[in-house]
């Protein structure tokens, strides 16, 4: 069972405040998050995940600091 949870494809999805999460492809999506546009393996999905989620404040935070979001 672990093997084919591994397996199937997952979605990145992020919400509102850009915080990144993977996601079962075929389950809705939970409110308040969206796709980001990478399907994978979960390994894929959270490998791509750490190539491009390089800052971890919320947007909210970051928006308050004047930073870029």
């Amino acid at each position: 069972m672990i093997e084919q949870r591994t397996a199937a494809a997952h979605l990145v999805v992020l919400n509102d405040e850009e915080q990144y999460s993977i996601w079962w492809a075929d389950r809705a999506l939970p409110a308040g998050w969206r796709t980001e546009g990478f399907t994978g393996t979960r390994e894929e999905c959270l490998a791509h995940i750490g190539r491009v989620w390089t800052d971890m404040r919320p947007a909210s935070l970051r928006r308050g600091m004047g930073a870029p979001v």
